[in-house]
Parts: C-alpha cells; sequence; structure tokens
C-alpha cells in the first residue's frame, strides 16, 4: 500500500495562496493536523517514510515518523510543483486567459515554472518504486497537493489534464493499494482524522 499524505496547513495554505517552492513553515493548527496524522497512522506496522524536503512536508513527515518509529527518508522528486513568479499569489490573481489555458493544457508552465507535464514526468519513476516496495512495506509518501495528484493519475493511468478535477486537502490521507492489472484507488482526500 501506498500512503500519500498532503502535509499540515501553513499560513499561505489558509490565505488561499499558491504555494510551491517557498518554504514556510506548518501553523499551529498545521501541526496539530500533523499530530492527527500521526495518530491515523499509528496502526501500520513498519512503513517506510519518504518526504519533500520542503519544511511543511519534512514537519509532517517527522511527527508521523515518531509515532510510528522510523525516521522519513527525503525524496526531491515529491517537492511541489514549481509555481515560478506566481508563487504566493491567489490563483484568483493569475490573468485569466493564462489560468485557462493553465488548465487545459498540461504542458503550460506558470512563468518560470514548471508544466504539469514536467511534474508528471519527474513523479512517475518516483511511483514506479513506491509501487513496487510498497508489495513488502507499506510506504507512506509525505508531500503536496501536485506530486500526490500525479502519483494517483499515474496509478489510474489518467493523463495529467485531470489534476484539475482532483481536490486534496491539507493533511489529507489518500491510498493506492495493488490489483490484479496494477494500482487501485484505496481512498482518496480523507480528512476524518482531523479534528
Amino acid at each position: 500500500m501506498i500512503v500519500l499524505v498532503r502535509h499540515g496547513e501553513t499560513d499561505a495554505n489558509r490565505a488561499g495562496l499558491l504555494l510551491g517552492r517557498a518554504n514556510p513553515p506548518l501553523n499551529d493548527r498545521g501541526r496539530q493536523q500533523a499530530a492527527t496524522l500521526a495518530d491515523a497512522l499509528a496502526s501500520i506496522a513498519k512503513p517506510l517514510i519518504v518526504t519533500s524536503p520542503l519544511s511543511r512536508a519534512l514537519e509532517t513527515a517527522t511527527r508521523i515518523g515518531e509515532v510510528v518509529g522510523i525516521a522519513p527518508r527525503i525524496d526531491d522528486r515529491l517537492i511541489e510543483l514549481d509555481y515560478g513568479d506566481w508563487d504566493g499569489r491567489r490563483i484568483s490573481d493569475v490573468p485569466a486567459e493564462m489560468g485557462d489555458r493553465w488548465r487545459a493544457d498540461p504542458t503550460f508552465a506558470p512563468p518560470g515554472g514548471e508544466s504539469l507535464s514536467d511534474l508528471r514526468a519527474r513523479v512517475e519513476p518516483l511511483a514506479t518504486e513506491l509501487y513496487e516496495q510498497a508489495e513488502e512495506h507499506t510506504t507512506i509518501a509525505v508531500s503536496h497537493v501536485s506530486p500526490i495528484k500525479a502519483v494517483i493519475l499515474w496509478g489510474l493511468a489518467l493523463g495529467d489534464e485531470y489534476s484539475w478535477r482532483l481536490r486534496l486537502d491539507v493533511a489529507s490521507i489518500s491510498r493506492l493499494g495493488h490489483g490484479p492489472s496494477g494500482p487501485v484507488l484505496v481512498g482518496f482526500n480523507d480528512t476524518s482524522h482531523r479534528r
């Protein structure tokens, strides 16, 4: 099983800002969410934990690791989509014609940033590795909205354009399991553990 965990809340998340490579810490609510995530995953025996290097994900992964008894391993491929010049802006501040193009074309990249297709190329080899190792060990991957969506779309053999049709909340848990024909989506955007 691959357990995909989106990090807890930051002030930028709370404000509804695009948050790519900027590196704010969790806020108080985010730290509480990390604790509830850890409690929700505490019953997983001897998982492997991989995480994005950004502090919001690393802090969440570290808290989970403290509860399950294993230190997380950083994997740069789990880092968030690079929003380039749009990092720290509201999506509603993106010019409408550029926003429309972004949603319609997975190869479109924000100025100075990364496209969904580029993200998929970065994440897909990792997804394959996680899927293979998850046959023996449950793997918890702590990351961000766009890489988690990319892993799920990879698992479902869907194109990057479907990313815009998936909602993924902070401090959520999604799961990909093994099926007879490959990965199967077992759970998506579960926030039932949040208080």
